[in-house]
């Protein structure tokens, strides 16, 4: 891992490897009231084109308890890829900071940052993959169901960048994934191709499906999204009509799933759309704020993985120069 750009990229081990440290790290929060500084003297660089309140809240407070620091960078500062390029972006901040956090519109502009940097970069968001809301997903499910084999994970709704994430980790851990979704809103093929391939190793298997009813039957987890993300605002009304009331996840929906259910949702919430406040609050089956902590526990693990562990990639291939020499 020199990077973490997408879930599709790691294999079970290391992903597994992940959320054991993700676990260890939030148990000794937990008990002892701290975490080791196993990041200090680091500084995380945080590039923002989006606002959000989980991401930017998550890696500051996941950087402080680890003893380093992080730094905001707002969308008017960087203008990523307008004011200056994307690759030079990433030339110039990465002999600033120890990491690169990168919360972006197009997935391209990830994949360019870390191509020019010289320090790990970490995707908080991109039109094609959610990863660290995805790490936070199944630390999350793991915590309720104490494991990953024979569940069965299913996401009603667009099949966006957190339904491509969650299917990825499914794959990785061996859980079942299901994804309904009305026409023309499907998860992207060579996203189910390559969840599908992940999964001969763990046993996972992935399929899609129309009705939200039949996914959900038996279900052990349901997770649904916003049905019109940032950048989608002049689809809105297009989306509602495919969308309602069909694939919303209601008192009804899940009265299809398993006696254990739990139901899960990135945030924020469009209340009385995707999802109800009957089900949203529902102590016994809502997850959705345990989902929110973890954000911060298994972005330590990613962090820790990518900046205490390794390495950085400049100090690396300065290493090998001079080796050369």
């Amino acid at each position: 891992m020199n990077h973490f750009l997408t879930l599709g990229d790691l294999t079970p081990d290391q992903f597994m490897g992940l959320l054991d440290l993700a676990v260890k790290l939030k148990t000794q929060l937990r008990k002892k009231g701290r975490n080791k500084p196993l990041l200090e003297g680091k500084t995380l660089g945080m590039i923002f084109q989006k606002p959000s309140l989980r991401t930017r809240v998550s890696f500051d407070m996941a950087m402080i308890q680890l003893g380093g620091q992080a730094l905001y960078l707002s969308p008017n500062e960087i203008s990523l890829g307008k004011r200056e390029s994307v690759a030079d972006v990433a030339r110039v901040l990465s002999r600033y900071v120890d990491g690169i956090e990168a919360r972006v519109f197009a997935h391209a502009d990830v994949v360019e940052l870390a191509k020019y940097s010289g320090v790990p970069v970490v995707n908080g968001l991109s039109d094609y993959s959610h990863p660290c809301q995805g790490a936070a997903d199944l630390l999350t499910i793991y915590e309720r169901f104490g494991k990953f084999d024979g569940l069965k994970v299913t996401f009603v709704g667009d099949g966006n960048n957190v339904a491509t994430s969650l299917a990825f980790g499914c794959a990785l851990t061996g859980a079942h994934f299901v994804c309904a979704s009305p026409e023309g809103y499907d998860l992207n093929a060579a996203v189910v191709a390559k969840a599908a391939e992940i999964g001969k190793a763990t046993g996972s298997t992935i399929t899609l499906l129309r009705d939200p009813v039949e996914a959900a039957r038996d279900a052990d987890v349901i997770y649904t999204d916003a049905w019109t993300s940032m950048g989608q605002e002049e689809e809105t009304e297009k989306r509602l009509k495919a969308f309602a009331p069909t694939y919303q996840i209601n008192a009804e929906l899940v009265s299809h799933a398993a006696p254990g259910y739990v139901v899960m949702h990135c945030l924020p919430a469009h209340r009385g759309q995707e999802i109800t406040d009957e089900v949203c609050d529902d102590e016994r089956h809502s997850a959705l704020w345990d989902q929110a902590e973890n954000r911060m526990h298994a972005q330590k693990a990613i962090l820790v993985k990518l900046m205490a562990e390794k390495k950085s990639v400049r100090k690396a291939a300065k290493a090998k120069a001079k080796r050369k020499k």
